[in-house]
């Protein structure tokens, strides 16, 4: 009862300011629209609160379109959307405006809930945001409330499960439909395992490519690293344990002996690093049990002169080194002289022997 009297009064006091405005000389669409809007703006503060808010709004005339919009403006704020980056191993890595950000933000998106809140139990801190799964499979349902929640003035943190969102994980098409809105969007820089692995690789860094998780297919990786191999750039992959020795053999294949670096359990306790070139590493992983921990796979980039080998001059060279040594040892010196992938040397030199 209590409620709805205040609602009959808060009805009541509009219906005056409205006609009032009207007496006023207000433009009659013009007043229709903000009081509208003021409205809305009085619901949101309700919504956010714990009972009828007694914010006074008493709205001067308004006859010109531009004070209207700048009126508009003032009375709902949108909120923002803050894309928060978290630790990918060590807690000591979160930063203190990403905490900030995820005790004080009204509406956390999390790849896993779960996960964010293990973060912030071990991390000891505290929040009284609203949490909401947003991943792949539900980005399509949880846009349009993440959305409305922002334009009602709510604040949202959009956080992965580690690292940093949008790279190699659901969040882009939110932060995309933001801009496309209006909305604020800012980033709270922090932890990558991209990054993080190309600090330490040694590999050159002036140029270089994310190319997310290997395809689980044979054809499918084939195709990927195909169309990396000719770029003079460093190339980074994302690779389960289980599929590391195969890729890296495949990779061997295709890319030949490039340096490349295999990175694991980046900023963890065991936190491993092999630097090697790739068919090595191939061979390595190959001899042992799958390993444990998040992999990050780092491959050198084509060098200047790779693009200049063509069949003709591999053939030349080949035949040059078969004059004083065997096809093997004289597969291995044109792979490392060309940088092109040991098969196809082989390849070229079984076809000159025949």
């Amino acid at each position: 009862m209590l409620h709805e009297a205040h609602r009959d009064k808060q009805a009541q006091r509009f219906k005056i300011i409205f006609v009032g405005r009207l007496a006023y000389g207000g433009d009659y669409e013009l007043v229709v629209r903000e009081m509208a809007v003021l409205y809305s703006a009085k619901c949101a503060l309700m919504r956010q609160g714990n009972g009828p808010c007694r914010t006074r709004i008493r709205p001067e005339p308004v006859t010109d379109k531009d004070r209207y919009q700048e009126r508009m403006i003032m009375a709902v704020k949108p909120g923002q959307l803050a894309v928060v980056s978290t630790p990918i191993g060590n807690l000591g890595d979160l930063s203190p405006r990403a905490a900030e950000i995820l005790e004080k933000t009204d509406i956390l998106a999390c790849e896993d809930t779960r996960m964010t809140r293990k973060l912030l139990a071990l991390s000891g801190r505290q929040t009284t945001a609203k949490f909401m799964p947003y991943h792949d499979h539900n980005g399509h349902s949880m846009r349009p409330k993440l959305l409305a929640a922002m334009a009602d003035g709510s604040n949202v943190a959009l956080v992965s499960d580690a690292g940093t969102p949008l790279v190699s994980d659901p969040g882009y098409k939110l932060v995309a439909e933001a801009h496309e809105r209006g909305f604020s969007v800012t980033a709270i820089p922090g932890p990558s395992a991209v990054l993080a692995g190309l600090a330490c690789a040694g590999l050159p860094s002036d140029r270089f490519l994310f190319a997310g998780f290997i395809p689980h297919s044979r054809n499918g990786a084939q195709k990927a690293f195909r169309e990396f191999v000719d770029l003079q750039a460093t190339s980074i992959w994302f690779e389960s344990p289980r599929r590391l020795a195969a890729s890296l053999s495949l990779m061997a294949e295709i890319f030949g002996p490039r340096l490349a670096v295999v990175a694991r359990e980046l900023t963890k306790l065991h936190e491993d690093l092999q630097r090697a070139p790739l068919d090595e590493l191939a061979s390595l992983y190959a001899r042992q049990d799958p390993p444990r921990g998040e992999v990050v796979i780092l491959v050198e980039g084509a060098s200047q002169t790779t693009a200049i080998f063509d069949d003709a001059m591999l053939k030349n060279m080949l035949t040059e080194e078969m004059q004083n040594s065997s096809l093997r040892d004289a597969v291995k010196t044109v792979t490392e002289m060309s940088g092109q992938p040991r098969r196809k040397i082989y390849q070229l030199a079984i076809e000159l022997d025949m």
